[in-house]
């Protein structure tokens, strides 16, 4: 499968990208960056000393993850002595050489002098993402992009003081202990200093004056540009509200005041660096993005305050992000509002199933595949156990964890510890089940109903094929009076339960409220369009048309499935199959409800393409009839009503 990029931190762009970091063997410690940024020139030049420690005997040389666009001038020790030094540009990696081994355990500093071009324009090392780019009014230059020399990308923690001198009028944003004095020219030198090892090194340049807000104790500054400047209290004060929620879940959060920068357009909607959050422009609206802010706040904790020891343990912080989005939805709009979340959330994690979590570092960064499983499975997975442990214990685990491990790299051993010492008991299988193993249960429901002195019993067993799972799986029975719920734990393939109602029992429903991610043939459909949709979005039409075929194999009346067929020939310019498509859409189980109202939009558009107007503005009056306002249909409606629909901006016939 080509790779594209999903959602929680997804770019514009949607193109293969970088292949993962090379190995590393050393342990960085800190940096002193010296740059200089020139937005007119669009050129970054940096000196940057880098302290680490060798962790293997018999080394003599180091490698790190350096931006291609950057040219090395010299590289020395700390004597000043020059250091040979080779590039990979495949890997966006330099290997400096060392004159003899170096001692285990003992630090070294090494200093990079170099420059560059960073226009936003260059290849970037996460290919078709912008990470970096100076600008003459703007710059941001983040982690990802390597400005720096980097090893052991997003494993190896690490403090760093910079100095980074601008022009005048223009101002550094950094995480730390911040100082500014004049420079000796016509600039001046900003001074960040990070104390605690994590990750700091992401920096914005800005002009003028930022927006502040003060919302429940929390002072949030905003620096946006343009048309976005005017939702910046907006975007202060749900910062500060999101702030408050995830300190009630999480603990008291490394940073209590936030800076919040705007970037540019191809750059990843949020990222999250210590106090800092990043949001590119299609990220800030009239209606505050809430997913991409809950996200990246969240962060604070689960990246800027613990981070996983390597990418293999990277689901503890992606999967408990994505996991924020869904519990501010819960706080937001209620129990049944996350349940749905959650449900769309596991259809993306069952699109990887060969690939268990613990071993992501196998997948690319910022793949679908990566985000899938250590984003969408680690979500599903903290939503699982939230719900086998219990609210109470969950959030006591995740505090306790927070507490014990600020400021540290963690394992998921580390993370199941704080969570056997909540619950109470061992939750290894768990963990096995979920983290260690790729598979999902699928399954089977069979009872007798028996009349008894006092009422009615349900026995009856579960079946599953997966023959070391162990989960315990809630039951639903419906009655004549009130619904009777039994939590059973599932072992094995087959598992007996037994249960006493008052009233006559109805329905049986193996976990009702979708908290056990499982397989079902709604499911299986989900699952394929799911996959479809996503090669489509790199053009592999092909590929997509095979997963929407699956779907309707398995659900010939699936309006979402018919649709997105109906999309590709769309695409594709088969207009007479297109229209087929759209209509069966209509025809079918009309799930989700939003597919008849764009239905009938395409419709329209294919009418007003073949010169069809009246039919065009009949199909687009339905969709308006609907009401519909899912993904601004209605604002296309009466786009359409007064102007035909044409390709590529031409008038239609």
């Amino acid at each position: 499968m080509k790779r594209l990029l999903v959602t929680i931190l997804a770019a514009t762009a949607a193109i293969p990208v970088f292949a993962q970091s090379p190995a590393t063997h050393i342990d960085v410690d800190g940096y002193t960056i010296d740059a200089q940024i020139n937005p007119a020139t669009q050129t970054l030049n940096a000196r940057v000393a880098v302290r680490f420690a060798e962790l293997d005997d018999q080394a003599n040389s180091a490698t790190f993850e350096l931006n291609n666009n950057l040219n090395i001038s010299q590289i020395t020790d700390a004597r000043g002595t020059p250091l040979n030094s080779s590039r990979n540009q495949a890997e966006n990696t330099v290997r400096v050489t060392f004159p003899g081994t170096l001692p285990r355990g003992q630090m070294t500093t090494i200093t990079f002098v170099y420059d560059g071009r960073l226009s936003g324009e260059e290849e970037s090392p996460i290919y078709g993402i912008k990470f970096a780019a100076i600008q003459n009014d703007y710059a941001f230059l983040l982690y990802p992009s390597r400005w720096f020399p980097i090893s052991g990308y997003t494993a190896d923690r690490f403090t760093a003081t910079m100095h980074i001198t601008v022009p005048q009028d223009y101002q550094v944003i950094g995480s730390g202990l911040g100082s500014s004095a004049a420079a000796s020219g016509a600039g001046t030198v900003f001074t960040y200093e990070f104390t605690k090892p994590s990750f700091p090194g992401n920096i914005a340049v800005v002009k003028g004056q930022p927006v502040k807000t003060q919302t429940d104790g929390t002072t949030t500054t905003l620096w946006f540009r343009g048309p976005q400047a005017e939702f910046a209290n907006a975007y202060g004060e749900m910062t500060a509200q999101m702030m408050t929620h995830f300190t009630g879940l999480f603990g008291l959060a490394p940073y209590a005041n936030m800076t919040v920068v705007e970037t540019a357009d191809g750059a990843p909607n949020g990222y999250a660096a210590p106090g800092l959050l990043f949001l590119a422009p299609r990220a800030i609206a009239k209606d505050v993005n809430t997913n991409v802010l809950a996200n990246n706040i969240a962060r604070q904790w689960w990246e800027v305050d613990v981070s996983p020891v390597n990418r293999n343990h990277i689901w503890l912080e992606n999967g408990m992000a994505l996991y924020a989005e869904a519990l501010w939805v819960e706080h937001d709009k209620g129990a049944a509002a996350i349940e749905q979340r959650m449900h769309d959330t596991a259809v993306t994690s069952l699109t990887v199933d060969d690939v268990p979590m613990i071993q992501t570092s196998r997948l690319e960064d910022y793949s679908p595949e990566y985000w899938a499983l250590s984003a969408s499975k680690g979500a599903v997975v903290m939503g699982m156990l939230r719900s086998t442990m219990g609210d109470e214990k969950f959030f006591s685990a995740i505090k306790a964890f927070m507490k014990d491990k600020a400021w540290q790299s963690v394992t998921t051993a580390d993370f199941r510890a704080s969570c056997e010492a909540a619950m109470g008991e061992e939750l290894r299988y768990f963990f096995i089940q979920w983290v260690e193993n790729n598979a999902a249960p699928e399954f089977k429901l069979d009872y007798t109903i028996f009349r008894t002195t006092k009422g009615f019993r349900v026995q009856g067993k579960i079946s599953q094929d997966l023959d070391t799972f162990r989960m315990p799986v809630d039951l639903k029975i419906e009655t004549d009076g009130n619904p009777e719920e039994k939590r059973v734990e599932v072992m094995g393939t087959s598992s007996e339960f037994s249960v006493d109602t008052f009233g006559k029992p109805k329905t049986v429903t193996i976990d009702a409220g979708n908290k056990v991610l499982h397989l079902n043939p709604q499911m299986r459909v989900d699952v394929a369009i799911r996959k479809g949709e996503q090669f489509v979005q790199v053009a592999e039409f092909s590929e997509a048309l095979k997963q929407y075929q699956r779907a309707l194999d398995t659900q010939k009346t699936s309006s979402m499935a018919h649709y997105r067929v109906g999309e590709v020939f769309f695409l594709q310019h088969s207009y007479q199959s297109a229209a087929n498509e759209f209509r069966e859409a209509l025809n079918g189980d009309n799930n989700p409800k939003w597919v008849e109202v764009w239905a009938h939009i395409y419709l329209g558009k294919v009418f007003d393409i073949t010169g069809q107007r009246d039919r065009a503005v009949n199909e687009y009056t339905q969709a308006q009839r609907t009401r519909d306002n899912t993904q601004g249909a209605q604002d296309e409606v009466s786009k359409y009503l007064q102007k035909p629909y044409s390709e590529k901006g031409k008038d239609a016939v």
